[in-house]
């Protein structure tokens, strides 16, 4: 008995004999671990003081650090804000998180998605400026697609695997749908990203994708093997919460988002119209033309 308790004892002062040792080489210092992938930059304006925080959201790094930082140094955005962070996702879920939550004060993002929350009824978010509307695509890399039954049943597809992408979900299940296709017939394999689609079909996972056609997308695939599913998809369009009728602040982010549409490399995204009439007073809305 006095043999167990000696072991016993032992171990209990091994124990906390540790546990000092590790304070003592830890100290007070709070561990932090460092972020492996960063998602976010932040900058400041001139009233600092400012607790107010301007949040935006964009899928694209490059376009949230440029908007930010121009935000910042923005004098009707130093009025109001201390402060400008801007988030950047590349995957639909990450949109989602900010339009469903109305986390976002300033956040490209596609119509469907916003009309999908009721996202303008319920944090008034209002369109600032839009981009052209396009056409979806089934592309292939050896051929051009059919639209046929036949066609599709051997074939390996690649689809988005979020269900509120138009040209890379909805639209190309319609069209199985119209052929009357049964989903679970098809040899589908579903990408995070339309990046991912086409590394898919470039390495030969799958046979065609869903997706729409880009402008460098003809150095890896041939513009005379893609096939049209349908044109005029509305465009992804920058929406700011307006909850107050400050138009001011909306007035000089369209204008920033204007300018840096001159600087993009794809025509797509130079081509941008604005939604409202900010050269006289009163603003008003203009709606699309």
């Amino acid at each position: 008995m006095l043999h167990k308790t000696a072991i016993v004892t032992f171990m209990f002062i091994v124990l906390l004999f540790s546990w000092f040792a590790g304070h003592i080489v830890v100290g007070e210092k709070e561990i932090v671990f460092p972020v492996m992938i960063k998602t976010s930059t932040t900058c400041q304006t001139t009233t600092t003081a400012n607790q107010n925080q301007l949040i935006v959201f964009t899928p694209s790094k490059y376009v949230a650090q440029l908007l930010t930082q121009n935000l910042c140094d923005d004098k009707v955005v130093a009025k109001q804000y201390g402060s400008v962070i801007g988030y950047w996702g590349y995957r639909t879920v990450d949109s989602l998180e900010f339009v469903g939550k109305g986390i976002a004060d300033l956040i490209l993002a596609k119509n469907n998605i916003m009309e999908a929350f009721r996202a303008e009824t319920t944090y008034n978010y209002q369109p600032v400026v839009g981009f052209s509307d396009y056409t979806a695509f089934f592309i292939s890399s050896k051929e051009k697609p059919l639209i046929t039954k036949q066609y599709f049943l051997d074939k390996r597809i690649g689809l988005l695997d979020y269900p509120t992408s138009r040209s890379g979900h909805i639209l190309p299940k319609q069209t199985f749908k119209q052929l009357g296709l049964n989903i679970a017939q098809l040899k589908i394999t579903y990408a995070s990203s339309h990046n991912e689609l086409r590394e898919l079909l470039a390495n030969g996972q799958v046979d065609l994708i869903a997706s729409f056609w880009r402008e460098n997308d003809s150095k890896r695939f041939s513009k005379n093997y893609i096939t049209p599913i349908s044109s005029n998809v509305a465009g992804t369009r920058w929406y700011l919460k307006m909850q107050h009728n400050n138009t001011d602040l909306l007035c000089a982010v369209q204008s920033h988002l204007l300018s840096m549409s001159k600087e993009q490399s794809f025509r797509y995204y130079q081509d941008v119209e604005p939604y409202w009439q900010c050269n006289n007073y009163p603003v008003t809305f203009i709606g699309e033309s």
